[in-house]
């Protein structure tokens, strides 16, 4: 046993490409949503729901790109709300379009929650 003091792992840092295709397809799907609110897809209470979410998931976007802890922690639960309410769009409706946009948004959930992923936020 020597006793030499071993180095600390040094921090990776960067960002994932997995990370950046998720903010991609989050900045779709809020562009989606605010088109569809402004263009009456929904009643007029969905409008009220949309729009916060939308907005609120593109500044957890732009989090993210920058490599923010409060980004990743916005774009992870959008992630899995969206895919909550696809799951119970698809319960209403039983359109099978839903449930793949589901299994979409709960893959990029368990992307974002790995290890490696979470070490180079800050």
């Amino acid at each position: 046993m020597s006793d030499v003091p071993q180095k600390p792992a040094p921090r990776v840092s960067g960002m994932l490409p997995g990370m950046a295709m998720i903010c991609v397809f989050m900045l779709v799907v809020a562009l989606f949503g605010v088109f569809g609110a402004i263009n009456g897809a929904w009643n007029q209470q969905g409008r009220y729901v949309v729009l916060p979410i939308a907005s609120l998931l593109v500044v957890g976007v732009f989090g993210l790109l920058r490599l923010r802890r409060w980004g990743w922690a916005i774009v992870t639960a959008g992630s899995l709300l969206l895919s909550l309410g696809y799951l119970f769009g698809f319960t209403a409706t039983r359109d099978f379009r839903l449930i793949v946009m589901a299994g979409f948004g709960m893959v990029f959930f368990l992307y974002l929650i790995r290890a490696e992923v979470r070490d180079r936020v800050h």
